[in-house]
C-alpha cells in the first residue's frame, strides 16, 4: 500500500538546490526533492545520472558544492561521516562492505556500535553497564537475524555465504543502528527473480514493523515501481521528473533518458 505523506506534515528528509562538481564534471546540478516520514521513495536515473553521489552526500563521503541537506529537522552537511549512523541514517551499499572473516552474527553486531553508551574503561573492567548493554545490543542482533531469515547461517563466516545471503546480512547490519532513514543502494542487485520478490516483501516489512522510511536508488524498474510511494528522476545530474511511480513512469523526459527518444 502506497503511503502519502499530510501537506502539513514537515518532511524527513530535504534535499534543497544540491551541486556537486569534480573539477569541470558537474554530477549534480541544483537537485532539490523531500522525503516525507514513512516514504519508501525511488532514486532512479541512467548510469551516471548521480544517483550514488547523491547518497554519498547524504552519508557525508562527498561534500556538496551548495545547496543544503536537512533531516529531522536539522541540516546535515556540517556533520562528521562517522555521526551519520548516530543521527539516524542507516546504508548499505551497492559492493558489498562486511567483514567477511566475522561471522553473521558478529557482522550485526558491529551495526549496534553507533548505539554504544558504556566507554573503553566500562567495557575493558566489564562492568555491569557494559554487560547489560551488551546484552541488550546481542538480543537487537538476533532479533533482526531471525526476521531476514538468517537463523541458519548465524554462525558462519560471510565469505562462505551467496551473494543474495550476504546481501541480507548487510542488510541486517544496517538495521542494527535502528535508522529512522534507510538508504538502499541497488538492493536488488545480482538478485534473481525470487530473490527480488522476498526484497520486495522485506522493504514493506521494514516500514510496517520498524516505523522506517527508505530513499532507494535501484535500475531494476519494477521493483521501484511496485515498492515506491514515489520516485525521483535523475538524468545528468539533474532532477527530471518527481511524482508518484505511475506518473513518472510515462514521463517524456524519463522515456527520452533511457530511450534515447519518447515512445
Amino acid at each position: 500500500m502506497m503511503l502519502t505523506v499530510p501537506p502539513n506534515e514537515q518532511p524527513l528528509l530535504v534535499f534543497n538546490d544540491i551541486s556537486v562538481r569534480f573539477g569541470g564534471i558537474v554530477a549534480l546540478d541544483s537537485v532539490s526533492f523531500e522525503v516525507g516520514a514513512g516514504q519508501i521513495c525511488g532514486l532512479i536515473g541512467p548510469n551516471g545520472a548521480g544517483k550514488t553521489t547523491l547518497f554519498n552526500c547524504l552519508s557525508r563521503i562527498y561534500r556538496p558544492s551548495g545547496g543544503s541537506i536537512r533531516f529531522d529537522g536539522h541540516e546535515i552537511l556540517d556533520l562528521a561521516p562517522f555521526r551519520i549512523a548516530a543521527v539516524g541514517i542507516g546504508r548499505t551499499f551497492q559492493n558489498l562492505a562486511l567483514f567477511a572473516t566475522m561471522s553473521v552474527r558478529d557482522n550485526v553486531l558491529a551495526g549496534t556500535h553507533c548505539r554504544g553508551r558504556s566507554g573503553f574503561l566500562t567495557d575493558a573492567l566489564s562492568l555491569p553497564m557494559a554487560r547489560r548493554e551488551r546484552r541488550r545490543f546481542e538480543e537487537s542482533a538476533d532479533e533482526l537475524i531471525s526476521f531476514l531469515d538468517l537463523d541458519a547461517v548465524r554462525q558462519l563466516p560471510v565469505s562462505q555465504l551467496p551473494f543474495g545471503t550476504r546481501k541480507r546480512v548487510e542488510l541486517a547490519r544496517a538495521l542494527a543502528s535502528q535508522p529512522k532513514l534507510l538508504l538502499l543502494d541497488e538492493p536488488a542487485g545480482g538478485l534473481n527473480h525470487e530473490e527480488v520478490d522476498h526484497l520486495r516483501s522485506i522493504i514493506f516489512s521494514l516500514r510496517e514493523r520498524f516505523r522506517m522510511t527508505v530513499l532507494l536508488v535501484e535500475h531494476h524498474m519494477n521493483l521501484v515501481m511496485r515498492v515506491s510511494d514515489k520516485v525521483v528522476a535523475l538524468d545528468f545530474g539533474r532532477k527530471i521528473a518527481d511524482g508518484a511511480p505511475a506518473d513518472v513512469r510515462i514521463n517524456p523526459d524519463v522515456i527520452r533518458a533511457y530511450l534515447g527518444a519518447e515512445q
